[in-house]
């Protein structure tokens, strides 16, 4: 009888203290748990759903990551020189819960902040050096822009307060069966409208000059994902949010994230690629036909294939990044996604920098510049240019000035001539090239995303990318899927797209 007596917040404390396995006011199970789960894609969407699907399904469930590469993806690092240099993706913003969650669990630490500065490049020369003195850039910002700078960060900074209900969301268990749904709880009609309209758009909308966009915004979405303003709205907050204080990486290269979930998870690696996956039947003991998926692949010793329960694909279904043929499903899956994937090019030179190609009247001994971002100016003809510090930052060091030789990063659309790299280095000791089909060619409007639910237990992660591409939404879609497939699994169908959950705890509390 006392336990009518609870109050609202005992009762939610209790149930938080479940959420690691099951999560709040979880249904009685009546189903007998998968005995297996395949996951394609071994990056740090896979592997963060292993991870979540462990808490989900319990430690009786099978689960193997298929990966055909390296555990990792796109968060990937070069050794230079001796050192370990990120090639891939490279910070993370202060609020990704998730990223941050990841490192409490797997004991990893923060790299050490080295201090950094920032100009902007037109091509020619640098139209905008930022100052050692924080006062000094207000002023300057101040002086050029008026208060758009300040507006800027306020725009974005509601943005953000939206984008955090998604945790509350998962905290309480609650999934989502389409990313145009998961938005919208997110941040109603204006989420889904962000998405549909470019970034600038969305900005001169909200009464920001087109100088402002085209001289500081610009270069943030040109350095973050190799596009203009003319990408869809809610990327564009993303890439302004990635441009904000307090960034940060790990210790060691954030890849350390996904060998770690794959080892808390205990997740088996297959190192094969997957060429097909079919829908299957057969008899149950009980009576019913029972159906199971499929997966056929290629391996070290050849061609073969296994049976699952749950699929979760953790790779981009699109041209050029996977050859999955879907058999068997009625309607039809198709083997790629409308869209496509933009290429950026990640040029590492362990070399010296040649200050005449940035127009800069500064000595070597005085040039301390980390990150050289560029407009969208023909002559601009790469996309970013800089400096690199190691993934583990020996004791002692500092950012040395231009007089050095050092580990530089370039960004572009296309590989670099011998001829450009002349231009741009006084000399070179060594040169490693990346291409990445990294993320989406964002040309809103996106009126439609893939789906999460290719199939009744079959799932695509990367869907999320459709709205945007970062680290902390591939684990957001991991969490998400989890969740989708356990309710879905347990038939919970009360968990699965329910809104204003935000607004009821408010009121309960």
């Amino acid at each position: 009888m006392a336990l009518r007596h609870l109050s609202v917040k005992a009762f939610l404390f209790l149930g938080l203290c479940q959420i690691g396995r099951r999560g709040l006011a979880s249904a009685p199970e009546v189903r007998e748990a998968p005995r297996k789960i395949a996951i394609i894609g071994g990056g740090i969407g896979g592997t963060a759903t292993a991870f979540f699907l462990r808490q989900e399904f319990g430690p009786a469930v099978k689960i193997e990551v298929f990966e055909a590469g390296t555990v990792g993806g796109r968060l990937a690092t070069e050794n230079i020189g001796g050192h370990e240099y990120e090639t891939g993706g490279s910070i993370i913003h202060p609020l990704n819960l998730h990223m941050k969650h990841f490192l409490d669990k797997l004991g990893l630490s923060v790299r050490a902040d080295v201090s950094s500065k920032m100009a902007i490049f037109d091509g020619k020369e640098l139209t905008f050096e930022e100052s050692d003195w924080y006062l000094v850039n207000v002023i300057r910002m101040l002086w050029r822009y008026g208060l758009n700078f300040i507006r800027m960060h306020m725009w974005v900074e509601g943005i953000l307060d939206k984008f955090m209900r998604i945790y509350q969301y998962q905290q309480f268990s609650y999934s989502f069966s389409s990313v145009e749904k998961m938005l919208h709880a997110m941040g109603g009609d204006s989420f889904l409208t962000l998405v549909n309209q470019t970034l600038e758009e969305a900005m001169l909308a909200e009464g920001f000059s087109q100088v402002f966009l085209n001289d500081i915004v610009t270069p943030v979405t040109r350095v973050n994902y190799g596009q203009t303003v003319r990408i869809n709205g809610f990327v564009g907050a993303v890439s302004l949010a990635g441009a904000s204080s307090g960034l940060w990486a790990v210790d060691g290269g954030n890849k350390l994230v996904c060998s770690g979930l794959l080892y808390h998870s205990k997740a088996e690696v297959v190192p094969a690629r997957v060429t097909a996956i079919s829908m299957k039947t057969r008899p149950s003991k009980t009576g019913p036909v029972t159906s199971f998926y499929e997966v056929n692949y290629i391996g070290e010793s050849g061609a073969a294939h296994s049976t699952y329960d749950i699929v979760v694909v953790a790779t981009p279904l699109h041209q050029g990044l996977s050859d999955i043929n879907f058999s068997g499903f009625s309607p039809p899956i198709p083997s790629h996604f409308p869209g496509r994937y933009h290429q950026t090019v990640a040029t590492l030179v362990h070399g010296l920098l040649n200050l005449s190609y940035l127009g800069t009247t500064l000595k070597p001994e005085d040039f301390y510049i980390s990150d050289v971002l560029t407009l969208d100016k023909k002559a601009s003809e790469i996309h970013s240019l800089s400096s690199l510090d190691p993934v583990k930052i020996p004791k002692g060091y500092t950012r040395s000035s231009a007089t050095q030789s050092k580990v530089w990063k370039i960004f572009s659309s296309q590989p670099l001539s011998q001829k450009h790299l002349q231009q741009i280095f006084l000399s070179q000791e060594s040169v490693f090239e990346k291409r990445w089909l990294a993320y989406p060619s964002y040309s809103p409007p996106q009126r439609r995303t893939p789906p999460f639910i290719l199939h009744d237990r079959l799932y695509y992660l990367n869907a999320v990318e459709w709205a945007a591409s970062a680290m902390e939404m591939s684990a957001i879609s991991a969490r998400n899927l989890a969740l989708l497939a356990h309710h879905r699994w347990y038939e919970q169908t009360a968990k699965i797209d329910q809104e204003d959950l935000h607004t009821r705890l408010r009121g309960e509390l």
